[in-house]
Order: C-alpha cells, then sequence, then structure tokens
C-alpha cells in the first residue's frame, strides 16, 4: 500500500473556551488566501465547529475520533487528504489531553505535531510556563508551536513570546476583537448559516494573524488504509433527509456511507416544505427543535406526511432532536409546550444544564453502531427500551426506543461504524 504525505498540525489548547475554533478558521482562511490548499478535520464528536471551519476551508469537515470512527477510518480519511492538500488542520476537542480518547491521543497516533492556542488575556510569563506543560506532559505528543489569543498589545505580545521554552515556535497572537468573536447558545456555537456575515469575521480574524502563522511543519506521513467496498444494501432505496435549521447536525461521513450502499438521498424541510420528497425511510437527525416549535407545529402538512409514512411501516430513523420531533409533546423550557408528531408516546423538556454528554456504542445484530450524546433535554416516555447503549468511559448509555417503524434515540450515531446496521434500520430488514 501506498503512503500520502502532508504539511499537518493539530490546534489545541488547555481548556476549552480558549478560541481554537477562531484561530483554526483564521489559519485555513489565511493559508488559503496563500494560495494553498486546506483540508480541516475537527477531533471528537461535534456538528457546530465542523460549519465553521467548512465555511473557512471551502472543503467538508470530517470527524476524527478513535473511538466513534477508528483508527481505520481515520487513517483513510487522513491519507485521502493528504493526497490533495498542502496542509491538514485537526481542531482539538476541549483541552489537548482531556477525555478519552483525547486530541493527544490522536495527536501521538498520527505522529501531527501541535500547536497550543492559549488565551493570554490574563497572564504574562506563566503563559510560558503553561506552555512549557504541555509540551512536556506527555513524550509521545510533540508541541510544536504556540499562538496567543485575546492578547491586547504588541507590549503584551512580546512578553508571551519571550516567555515560551526553546524549542516552540511562536506563530503571534489574535487581539480580543468582537469584530469576530463567534456568538454561542446553549449547545455551543451558533450555526454558521445563522452569522450573516461569517465570511467577514473569519476575513478579519485572518487579517490579524501575523505572517508567522504562514508556517508549515514538516511533513506528517499518512500511510494508505486497505479499504472494501460496503455491500449495496440500500441499492434501490431512496432516503428522506431532513436537513434545515431545526435539523442540521449531520455528519458528511454519514452521507457518504448511505451513498457508498447505494441509496438516493431526498433532503427536505420539516420547516418549510409542505410534502415529502417520494421515498423508502426517512432519517430525521440532530438539531434545534426546541427553537422553532411554533413553525413545526403550524406545519401540519408535512407532519400529515410523516404520520402516512409510519402507518405504512416505513421506517424512520430519528437522532437527538428527530427524537424530540417525534414525541407527543416538547417543552422548551421556556414555559412554552408545544405538541410534536406523536409518533412516540412521551415529552420531554429541555433543561437549564447539561442532562448528558459521552460517547456511545450500541450493540445491535448487524454490528455495534457506535456515536455520541450531548443533550439538555429530559425525555419521560412510558416506552420501555429496544437496546440500551454502553459509554465506553463509563458513563451512562443511552436508549434506543421502537414504536413499529420508528426507531429513535438521542444517539447521534456515527454510519460508517456499523453500515450494516445502519442499513438494516433503513431498509426496514431490521424491523420484525
Amino acid at each position: 500500500m501506498s503512503a500520502a504525505s502532508c504539511p499537518a498540525l493539530m490546534v489545541s489548547a488547555p481548556a476549552s473556551g480558549q478560541g481554537k475554533t477562531m484561530v483554526t478558521a483564521a489559519l485555513a482562511r489565511r493559508h488559503r488566501q496563500a494560495g494553498r490548499r486546506v483540508r480541516v478535520f475537527k477531533c471528537g464528536p461535534d456538528f457546530l465547529d465542523p460549519m465553521i471551519l467548512e465555511k473557512a476551508s471551502g472543503s467538508p469537515v470530517h470527524q476524527l475520533d478513535l473511538f466513534m470512527c477508528g483508527e481505520a477510518e481515520c487513517r483513510r480519511l487522513l491519507h485521502h487528504a493528504a493526497q490533495a492538500a498542502d496542509l491538514i488542520l485537526i481542531e482539538g476537542v476541549m483541552g489537548l489531553f482531556d477525555g478519552n480518547p483525547s486530541a493527544a491521543d490522536l495527536a501521538a497516533h498520527f505522529n501531527v505535531p501541535v500547536l497550543t492556542v492559549i488565551d493570554g488575556s490574563a497572564m504574562a510569563q506563566t503563559f510560558g510556563a503553561l506552555a512549557h506543560g504541555l509540551a512536556t506532559y506527555r513524550p509521545d505528543v510533540r508541541v510544536a508551536a504556540a499562538l496567543g489569543n485575546r492578547v491586547r498589545s504588541e507590549r503584551h505580545a512580546e512578553m508571551l513570546a519571550k516567555s515560551l521554552p526553546s524549542g516552540l515556535r511562536w506563530l503571534g497572537v489574535l487581539p480580543p476583537d468582537s469584530d469576530f468573536a463567534l456568538p454561542e447558545r446553549h449547545l455551543g456555537l451558533v450555526q454558521a448559516d445563522e452569522i450573516a456575515d461569517l465570511d467577514q469575521r473569519i476575513d478579519r480574524a485572518a487579517m490579524h494573524l501575523s505572517p508567522s502563522a504562514l508556517w508549515l511543519p514538516d511533513p506528517v506521513v499518512f500511510p494508505q488504509e486497505a479499504t472494501e467496498n460496503l455491500p449495496q444494501h440500500l441499492t434501490g432505496k431512496r432516503i428522506a433527509v431532513a436537513r434545515d435549521r431545526a435539523f442540521s447536525f449531520i455528519y458528511p461521513a454519514n452521507l457518504a456511507c448511505l451513498k457508498a450502499m447505494g441509496a438516493e438521498l431526498a433532503f427536505f424541510s420539516p420547516l418549510a416544505d409542505t410534502a415529502l420528497p417520494e421515498c423508502d425511510a426517512i432519517w430525521l437527525p440532530g438539531g434545534y427543535p426546541e427553537l422553532h416549535m411554533r413553525q413545526l407545529v403550524e406545519n401540519r402538512a408535512i407532519a400529515q406526511a410523516i404520520h402516512t409514512h409510519h402507518a405504512e411501516k416505513k421506517p424512520v430513523l430519528a437522532e437527538c432532536g428527530g427524537l424530540l420531533y417525534c414525541l407527543e409533546t416538547l417543552d422548551n423550557g421556556k414555559g412554552e409546550r408545544a405538541p410534536m408528531l406523536g409518533l412516540m408516546a412521551g415529552g420531554a423538556t429541555v433543561q437549564s444544564r447539561l442532562t448528558a454528554l459521552g460517547l456511545q456504542s450500541l450493540d445491535l445484530p448487524e454490528g455495534v453502531l457506535r456515536g455520541h450524546t450531548f443533550h439538555y433535554s429530559r425525555l419521560e416516555t412510558p416506552l420501555a427500551p429496544h437496546a440500551v447503549a454502553t459509554n465506553p468511559n463509563n458513563g451512562p448509555g443511552e436508549a434506543l426506543f421502537r414504536n413499529g417503524s420508528l426507531w429513535a434515540s438521542y444517539i447521534h450515531s456515527y454510519f460508517p461504524s456499523a453500515p450494516d446496521a445502519v442499513a438494516s434500520l433503513l431498509s426496514g430488514s431490521g424491523i420484525q
């Protein structure tokens, strides 16, 4: 098997909230402006950051996670990117060493050097101590460079640069500029298509990067992964995929997996469309139905179309926000309760605090389907779980519920982890 090589850099930080996403976006945009082909990945399960990074890089942003995606899939994605890119950027998750697997685990596994982004707004020489600690904490993790974020003056930047230990390259600073800050809500960043001036914000951030930020690390060698063609389990099947502002948490790899199994995809909006595309199955992915309850309620035509589809015993796969849409009621946590589709008994209420977070592994007859859960709502249903997932880090596992041809769970599944299981759910062959 042949290998491909390409400069690559993991953009990480000592903690969440240091500004990794905008720094990664600014780097991607600045390198593109210099004429380089840039491919960006996101470490760990995430939907919102990749939307920003896709806008910055001009290419789809895939996930890299040693548990959810698996080592072989990560290697395949990196090898494919290295064949076409001049630079690969990987935005880390949480702090560099946080989680299992962590961003550090991924960087070490593929020998990718790390750029640490540190919020320097309230420190001076301690910046260097923190960078030194990150660089020496694990000998198999190569922290190669540092960048100061939210740094107000040239004098402050000079102090931070001088504090760095020898061997760490200085890539400059970004100022604390509200003109390119990214707005947030309860699940993280606001979706990219809701930020009207996102391109301008990324351009402004890229403009503030110093010339040193255009540094290219030494190429990393990514071996080719042996791949097999997926069985054509979904040939002849047309799958209607909900995609709009209420339902947008869709991994590009999931769409590619469905197509690789022979499916034809047709997209529709539960917010705006009055009819379903002609289809054999429906996939309702996660998103923000709690922010669009009135519009969902008022679109009675699409609700009736989905009811008819379900009554005809055609498969419906609902994930997280899709599950909420299928319930009898949804309470947005602000005193508003609305009727939903009613395909599944029970209701849910959005809480002020996170109610579930973690990787998930669902053991199905056709394979082990992996993914993650991240939600603020609390479910109450009389339905008994059809199956219950496990959490590899000993946290709670989410339930998979079934009502006729409906399969619903809080789990955001990564389809390539178990294509046979996904095909079974969406083709109806797994429904007894």
